[in-house]
């Protein structure tokens, strides 16, 4: 773990660089665009953002049970116990999916056990993982109702604008993610008459930018939804599915893609396919973890605090 402060020099690459190797759980302060990193979570009292903080979680497979992590709740676990031990209490959290490992009743019934004791509102997006079950009705019960088609939707807080999209729809084996006609179309209207100063978030579950296509590990048709936020002055792209933290900035866009909960994955192209990837016990949880976003409007900086569940 290590703690970097910017100074006038630095650029904002570089301060997402420094973020990229020490862990997971990331603090941002937002405004046009302009980077600061506050330092670790657990020494964040000593700069204290006073905006909007909210907190990502991704990949809980809660479920999964194979030697890559036999006791996926128990590490869910200890992340929630991390989230209610930030110094700073968030606004909210958002889940940018796989919540189970299987799309059981009983998977979604303990993940909301859990992840209800940081006591939070919790904004959802689907996973293919969620999507299993015969007629994809668990998640859209739970945490669909409202949404628009498979489940996206639009909301503020705080003077952000927040952008649920789901692109796991009729995902094949292997294959990138895609957002479909009917959701890019609900996109543009969304966006039509924003201010474009007005700082956006938009979450999915597969990253948006191409990670590694031979994986799967980007969205087809990510790049014309990208084309509609190309106007605003400060995006902000979170995504999971991958397992692990890869940041992007390309202009006025900033990609970042969480850690899990429950395993880690290889880098792309370091293993024959994605997967589980076994770990030494001692080291798993330094693998693993959650990402926190602070939003401090009229500072015009944006602030980085990485932990995984273990240092």
């Amino acid at each position: 773990m290590h703690q970097h402060h910017q100074n006038g020099g630095v650029s904002r690459r570089r301060v997402l660089e420094c973020m990229t190797w020490a862990g997971t759980g990331v603090l941002w302060t937002i405004s046009g665009g302009v980077p600061r990193s506050l330092g670790l979570v657990g020494s964040a009292k000593a700069a204290e953002p006073a905006g909007l903080t909210f907190l990502q979680i991704s990949d809980s497979h809660v479920g999964f049970d194979k030697p890559a992590n036999p006791n996926a709740i128990g590490t869910l676990e200890e992340a929630i116990g991390k989230i209610k031990a930030m110094p700073i209490k968030p606004s909210f959290m958002i889940h940018t999916g796989d919540i189970t490992h299987l799309s059981k009743t009983a998977e979604f019934d303990d993940a909301e056990r859990i992840i209800s004791q940081a006591k939070l509102d919790v904004h959802y997006v689907p996973g293919e993982h969620d999507f299993i079950d015969e007629e994809v009705k668990f998640y859209r019960e739970r945490y669909g109702r409202g949404a628009k088609g498979a489940g996206w939707y639009s909301f503020d807080a705080n003077g952000v604008h927040f952008i649920g999209l789901v692109n796991v729809v009729d995902l094949k084996a292997g294959g990138l993610g895609n957002l479909g006609a009917e959701q890019l179309e609900w996109l543009e209207d969304d966006l039509k008459g924003r201010s474009k100063s007005t700082p956006i978030v938009v979450f999915a579950h597969i990253p948006l930018w191409t990670v590694y296509p031979t994986w799967g590990w980007g969205t087809e048709d990510g790049a014309r939804a990208l084309d509609y936020l190309k106007g605003f002055g400060s995006v902000t792209v979170l995504n999971g599915h991958i397992h692990q933290v890869m940041q992007k900035v390309e202009g006025n866009v900033t990609f970042h893609t969480a850690r899990s909960t429950a395993f880690p994955q290889p880098a792309p192209g370091t293993a024959p396919s994605p997967g589980p990837m076994k770990v030494a016990d001692d080291k798993l949880r330094s693998l693993l973890g959650i990402a926190s976003i602070d939003f401090k409007p009229g500072t015009e900086r944006l602030a980085i605090i990485d932990t995984p569940l273990q240092g």
